[in-house]
C-alpha cells in the first residue's frame, strides 16, 4: 500500500492520512516516543543487542516512509534532517501554520459557506459534496462544525422548486435531528420526480408534434382537389365544390 504524497498543500489532510498509513505499519508510536539509539557497549547482551538492531530498524523505516511520502520539492527541505521526529515537526511547523494563521484560514472557509448558493442547473447531490468539502477543510484545522448547520444551510438555500420538501420535512422530522444523509435523500427524491415529469412532458410533446406533422403530411399527399386545382384537402371539403 504506497503512502499518500505530500505536494506542499492540504496539509492537515495529508497529516491525518499520514498518521493512519504510520499507524498500519506499526511505526506511529514509535515516532511519538522520539527515543535516541545510543551507542552499543562492546558487552552487551543478547536482549539488548536484538533490542537495539529492532529500534534502528524502527527508525528507518520511519524516515525512509517519510521521506517516500513527500514530493521531490519537500523532499529537498528535509532530507538533511536525521530523526523522524523532527521530520513531522519541520512539516507541522512549516505547512500547518500557527494558530493565527490557521484561525485566517477558518475564518475565509466560513465566509465561503455562508456565500454558498444552488445554482439552477446543479443537482442536490453536488451541492451537498461542495459544502462538505468547506466544512471539512474547517475541521481538519481543528474547529468544531455540525452537521446541523450544514442541513439548516442547505435547506434555506436551495431553489424554490425544492420549497414542498422542505415544508414536508418542517411538518414531519424535527430539523435539529436530521441528519445530511436523510435530507439528502429526500431533495434527491424530490429532483428525481420532478425530472421524471419533466421527461413526460417532453416526450408527450413529441408525441404530438409527431402526430401533427404525420397529419399534414398526410393532407399533403392527397391528389390535387377536382374543384380547385389545390393539394392539401379532400374533395368534400373544398369550398369551391358544387352546393359548398
Amino acid at each position: 500500500m504506497a503512502p499518500p504524497i505530500f505536494y506542499g498543500e492540504n496539509y492537515q489532510l495529508w497529516a491525518v492520512r499520514m498518521e493512519t498509513y504510520l499507524e498500519a505499519l506499526d511505526l506511529w508510536e514509535a515516532m511519538e516516543e522520539d527515543y535516541e539509539i545510543n551507542l552499543q557497549p562492546n558487552n552487551s547482551t543478547v536482549a539488548q543487542i536484538k533490542s537495539h538492531k529492532e529500534k534502528k530498524t524502527i527508525r528507518s523505516k520511519e524516515k525512509a516512509t517519510l521521506f517516500a511520502a513527500v514530493s521531490t520539492t519537500v523532499f529537498t527541505k528535509i532530507m538533511t534532517l536525521t530523526s523522524p521526529k523532527n521530520i513531522w515537526n519541520y512539516l507541522k511547523k512549516e505547512y500547518a501554520g500557527d494558530e493565527r494563521i490557521r484561525g485566517i484560514k477558518v475564518l475565509n472557509l466560513m465566509r465561503e459557506f455562508e456565500l454558498q448558493r444552488m445554482k439552477e442547473s446543479k443537482t442536490v447531490k453536488k451541492y451537498f459534496d461542495r459544502f462538505l468539502g468547506i466544512v471539512n477543510k474547517v475541521r481538519l484545522l481543528g474547529t468544531e462544525f455540525k452537521d446541523t448547520r450544514i442541513v439548516e444551510k442547505i435547506l434555506v438555500t436551495v431553489p424554490e422548486r425544492y420549497e414542498a420538501c422542505i415544508n414536508t420535512l418542517e411538518n414531519t422530522q424535527d430539523l435539529s435531528k436530521i441528519t445530511l444523509a436523510e435530507s439528502l435523500n429526500s431533495l434527491q427524491a424530490q429532483e428525481q420526480r420532478r425530472l421524471m415529469r419533466q421527461d413526460g412532458m417532453v416526450e408527450g410533446a413529441l408525441v404530438g408534434n409527431h402526430k401533427t406533422q404525420s397529419k399534414g403530411n398526410f393532407l399533403k399527399n392527397y391528389p390535387p382537389c377536382q374543384h380547385c386545382g389545390k393539394n392539401g384537402h379532400p374533395p368534400y371539403k373544398c369550398w369551391k365544390r358544387p352546393y359548398a
